[in-house]
């Protein structure tokens, strides 16, 4: 023991050097890249009206969709999650899932669109593409339900299938505010808890490059207390589902070094009345009460090209601070979303970007509000997002090399509810727009 603190001042270099190639080789490894497995889509969901609430047969619905999946974060369409524990064939996720409300139409902005639920799932690979999932979910005022499915993935050369059947236990405050609309009507009844049985798939086909055809059908039977239920006129619903959608397919691919690095980006912005087509026309009109916010957003870079075309695509995260006001309050604002960015290289390094996915608010928005005021709809927390924005690389505008990585910009920041015709967002038009600067700084 005593001679093994002993070593000449040979060895003590040796090991120092040492140290520092493993730090370097280190360093090296972290800067390696690689495309990882995401998707965009848009698709478009029919369902039948099982209610006896409006004259509508069926009711429509624009869905966009988000995917993406790592060791320990994933998004499927539309819901996403946590892996909290792995072990062997077994996995505990925490879940966030959208439920749809297929009410009619006319009435969905006035009861309320499309909710999302929270819970844990337990999954259960069992060999050969088959597995077992055990959900247990609450809405935001705790009402529950459980889902046991048993389903197969199945894996063609272009195409890929997943096949469900599922029992779901509804609680009787779930049964009575959902099928029952207790707390909807006046004729809203109460519901004791029951069983329904869902069965259905969903699938996607490679056309070509990074373009896949999606598509899907469910069928629900309802438990005897719904069924009878005088709000429900129906004991089966069905839906449907098609659209499509840009992937990077690693299966079909292989994983490769990308080039494009993890980026932050900070940014402020003043609130303003003008939809998105004025303001890229210049007609921008000032909010009377300068509300503005605050935002930070990460990218996590997913892919470098997309059918060949030199794109950097990222994964963004974002956290939004709306500032108080004399006509509001604080508020906070959580965005998700896939962002691509073209790179031009004339006469300075500078891109054009473009974002798409989803905006969650805590409380409303002053300029967002008024507008949907004006128009008699009632707002949703949760809305389709979008971000376009033009930045230009500091290094190479002030010709200093230690700036190359960081880029001043200016975005539109953007929710909307897509004209009306997404059920998820209250089935409602209008939003709102700021116009913000930023600087962007890549690892």
């Amino acid at each position: 023991m005593i001679f093994a603190c002993v070593s000449s001042p040979y060895a003590v270099a040796e090991n120092e050097s040492t140290e520092q190639l493993d730090a370097q080789n280190s360093v090296e490894v972290l800067r390696k890249k690689h495309s990882e497995n995401w998707g965009i889509a848009a698709t478009m969901r029919s369902a039948t009206i099982p209610y006896t609430e409006g004259g509508s047969q069926n009711v429509s619905s624009f869905v966009p969709m988000m995917f993406y999946e790592d060791d320990a974060f994933f998004i499927h369409g539309i819901e996403g999650g946590l892996r909290l524990w792995e072990e062997d064939e077994w996995r505990l996720n925490a879940i966030l899932r959208m439920r749809f409300i297929d009410l009619p139409r006319e009435v969905q902005n006035e009861i309320g669109g499309d909710t999302g639920d929270f819970g844990f799932q337990l999954k259960r690979q069992w060999g050969d593409g088959w597995y077992s999932d055990l959900d247990v979910l609450s809405d935001k005022d705790y009402r529950f339900h459980g889902v046991a499915t048993l389903g197969k993935n199945i894996q063609g050369e272009s195409f890929d299938l997943n096949a469900t059947v599922s029992a779901i236990y509804k609680d009787a405050d779930f049964n009575s505010f959902y099928y029952g609309l207790s707390e909807y009507r006046d004729e809203g009844v109460r519901l004791g808890a029951g069983v329904d049985f869902k069965a259905g798939f969903n699938g996607r086909y490679h056309v070509y490059s990074n373009l896949y055809l999606l598509g899907g059908a469910y069928a629900t039977y309802f438990d005897s207390n719904v069924r009878h239920s005088p709000t429900i006129s129906e004991s089966w619903e069905g839906e449907l589902f098609a659209g499509f959608g840009f992937f990077n397919d690693n299966r079909r691919t292989g994983r490769r070094e990308i080039s494009t690095r993890p980026y932050l980006r900070f940014a402020h912005g003043w609130a303003t009345p003008s939809n998105i087509g004025e303001i890229i026309a210049g007609d921008i009109e000032k909010d009377p009460f300068n509300n503005q916010l605050t935002s930070v957003f990460y990218g996590h870079p997913l892919t470098d090209e997309l059918f060949g075309i030199p794109l950097d695509i990222y994964l963004t995260p974002g956290v939004v601070w709306h500032w108080s006001s004399e006509v509001q309050s604080s508020s906070a604002e959580l965005v998700m979303a896939i962002k691509a960015y073209y790179t031009i290289d004339w006469p300075t390094k500078w891109r054009i970007g473009i974002a798409e996915g989803l905006s969650y608010v805590n409380h409303i928005t002053y300029v967002e509000q008024t507008e949907l005021d004006e128009k008699g709809y009632e707002p949703s927390h949760l809305l389709n997002y979008i971000d376009l924005s033009v930045d230009v690389n500091l290094g190479d505008l002030f010709g200093k090399s230690s700036w190359n990585r960081a880029w001043l910009g200016y975005s539109i920041h953007h929710r909307s509810a897509i004209f009306e015709k997404a059920s998820q967002f209250g089935r409602i038009k209008g939003g709102s727009n700021y116009n913000t600067v930023y600087l962007q700084f890549d690892f």
